[in-house]
């Protein structure tokens, strides 16, 4: 949250120095450093989107939802608040908003989402214990999608994301895209990897 949406804010703040190109990788990178860093930890999910799938693909245990969730949303808060307090005057801290309808960024969030999820559960899928391979297909992924789809919905994918900057920067406009469109896009992936992968043996993390 600090350093993608920071990108997006700095920015903004310097003129478009950064680019939207230079937004993504930052996002991309960001994403593949914090797996490395703390993937053994704990899964490095910092996204409830995935937390939740992840349990309803049996890899994650239920009991464990509301803390990360807990945790993956007052980071993103906490981030929010020392980017509003170092650039006080912008309005919207890198806050998601749909250029085009809320339907349309609707789609493209479930189906960004759906694809992220994919590549998540597949790079996971073998426990050789090395995050490299994961780091940089999930990373990547998110760079790609906040490449290409970032213009006209923001390529959240992430319901911490996007409610963090606007909680903390108040505005709630088409708040229900960037929570519904995720989750469900994310849950969606968890069936379909299942169906694509008849003798898979699901495994808690």
């Amino acid at each position: 949250m600090f350093c993608g949406t920071g990108a997006i804010i700095i920015n903004q703040e310097s003129g478009g120095v950064i680019t939207h190109i230079g937004i993504a990788i930052t996002f991309g990178l960001i994403v593949m450093a914090m797996i490395l860093s703390f993937g053994h930890t704990s899964g490095a999910h910092i996204n409830p989107a995935v937390t939740i799938a992840l349990s309803v693909a049996r890899r994650f245990n239920p009991k464990n939802i509301f803390p990360y969730i807990i945790a993956q949303f007052g980071g993103g808060c906490f981030a929010s608040i020392i980017l509003h307090f170092l650039f006080p005057s912008n309005e919207f801290l890198g806050a998601t908003v749909p250029r085009g309808s809320d339907i349309q960024s609707f789609v493209l969030e479930f189906i960004l989402t759906f694809l992220l999820m994919l590549v998540i559960l597949t790079s996971t899928q073998k426990k050789d214990h090395s995050l490299l391979g994961p780091a940089l297909a999930i990373g990547g992924t998110v760079g790609l999608e906040a490449m290409f789809a970032g213009p006209i919905c923001g390529a959240s994918m992430n319901p911490a994301r996007s409610l963090s900057p606007a909680l903390i920067g108040n505005h709630f406009q088409s708040l229900w895209v960037y929570i519904l469109g995720p989750i469900l896009g994310a849950i969606t992936a968890s069936f379909i990897f299942a169906l694509l992968n008849d003798d898979y043996k699901y495994q808690s993390l």
